[in-house]
């Protein structure tokens, strides 16, 4: 039976997220915003703390520690992880700090739980354990980095660590947890594949999943959690590659009444050439020193239309790189016969074709995939609705209703056509012991699934 070995340094909650462990080109400029959205288009991160509260006298927890059960199956109760001494701000009520019923309120003495036992048994309930090659034992001797990992979360996302929601918890230490513990699995063995003193180039790690579902922010989180425990990373999306609005006008002309390649989205609006380049410099910088800079795309040009955004304002980074992020919503999609897609698509004709050389451009320099699941496509609207009506309330340039109505339905035959075969076969390429498949339910939270 296993004996949880915690935090030998004294808990103490901290509000803003701290940068002390991040290179220059990563400010706290960058992450604030991107919570700050994050937190207006996900209801269950409404909460924004570092508008709510000051800094708050609180005591460093001291905690009883006992051997924990190797079968526990409860849940978390939605009370604070640490047992401590807490002064709530008396001029902020505790739903300023959440939408949605209370699961806890503030206490007026100091709690009287072992709270680290109900972390441990929460952790324990969630569906992605065995997914991820985790065991309670497993759990138990390491439960002083979930606590760390948790805190840092919190901070990256402004929450209240005292007292997180059960949907905070879920996401939290039930998702971003176990999928970074399982990226740092895949890190350790691919490098343990090199000789000692041998420049070591960073694993791929690619991460297909719907427009909409959350696949963004996981790879923020995880980024996150990478850089503040010493690790360098990068991040790329596909879209990252789209071609530039020029050549994107081209391709609408060349392709005269075909819906599918108006607009940037699908196999055929990528500049391939430009993305080989890109990933191949990302897999050599691998020693001190070496230095890019990540192209990005800037969704809001030319009303919404798109456009490669100008190199100047693109990210530099510098190596060596142990790990990058790839994402994106047709990664992984194999080119099927075309009796298949014309069935689901006319259209998809050319698609498709098109997709044939997608897996020398992206696929081929995977070497790790995580697949994030759904049951229906048609989830995709609502998911992409909510984020564009966030991008307008937060002052920024986005589509109407009708616009995401018209854009979401150029994706929607890909979808259908391709999605049965990714998930029943795996991305294109793929070693099926270097996948993770995560089913979501529609609050892109993970279920028990495949």
């Amino acid at each position: 039976m296993a004996t949880l070995n915690l935090l030998s340094l004294p808990w103490q909650p901290t509000l803003w997220p701290s940068f002390s462990h991040y290179s220059s080109n990563n400010d706290y400029g960058y992450y604030s915003n991107h919570c700050k959205f994050f937190c207006s288009s996900n209801s269950r991160y409404s909460s924004l703390l570092h508008s709510s509260l000051s800094s708050s006298p609180t005591q460093s927890c001291s905690s009883k520690f006992s051997k924990m059960p190797t079968n526990s199956t409860k849940s978390g109760s939605g009370n604070s992880w640490f047992q401590h001494n807490f002064t709530p701000l008396s001029s902020v009520s505790s739903n300023e700090y959440r939408q949605g019923p209370l699961h806890s309120s503030f206490p007026t003495k100091p709690a009287e739980v072992t709270a680290v036992q109900d972390l441990y048994d929460f952790i324990c309930s969630g569906p992605l354990m065995d997914k991820v090659g985790l065991t309670p034992e497993k759990v138990a001797e390491s439960i002083d980095k979930w606590l760390t990992y948790g805190r840092r979360l919190c901070q990256l996302f402004q929450l209240n660590e005292l007292y997180l929601t059960v949907p905070q918890q879920a996401r939290l230490y039930h998702y971003y947890v176990p999928v970074f513990l399982w990226c740092e699995d895949q890190i350790a063995e691919h490098q343990s594949k090199f000789k000692d003193g041998e420049d070591i180039p960073p694993l791929v790690i690619g991460f297909s999943a719907p427009q909409g579902c959350g696949k963004t922010t996981l790879v923020f989180a995880l980024d996150y959690l990478f850089r503040t425990t010493g690790r360098k990373s990068a991040t790329i999306s596909i879209d990252d590659f789209y071609l530039t609005h020029e050549g994107q006008c081209k391709l609408r002309e060349s392709n005269p009444g075909n819906a599918l390649l108006e607009f940037r989205g699908n196999a055929g609006s990528h500049d391939l050439d430009f993305s080989i380049e890109t990933l191949t410099a990302l897999i050599n910088l691998k020693t001190e020193g070496s230095k890019m800079k990540l192209p990005r795309y800037d969704k809001s040009a030319f009303s919404g239309r798109g456009d490669r955004s100008d190199p100047s304002s693109w990210p530099e980074i510098e190596g060596p790189l142990t790990v990058v992020l790839f994402e994106g919503w047709m990664l992984g999609f194999k080119s099927l016969p075309v009796e298949t897609v014309k069935a689901v698509d006319p259209q998809l004709e050319v698609v498709n074709r098109n997709l044939e050389a997608y897996y020398d451009a992206w696929d081929k320099f995977i070497k790790s995939w995580i697949v994030i699941k759904i049951k229906d496509p048609s989830c995709v609207y609502q998911w992409r609705l909510q984020a564009e009506i966030a991008m307008r309330e937060a002052g920024k340039p986005g589509m109407s209703d009708e616009e995401v109505r018209d854009f979401v339905s150029r994706y929607l035959p890909a979808y259908h056509a391709y999605l049965p075969t990714l998930y029943s076969e795996g991305p294109n390429g793929s070693d099926p012991q270097h996948l993770l498949t995560i089913e979501i339910d529609e609050g892109r939270n993970p279920i028990i699934g495949v």
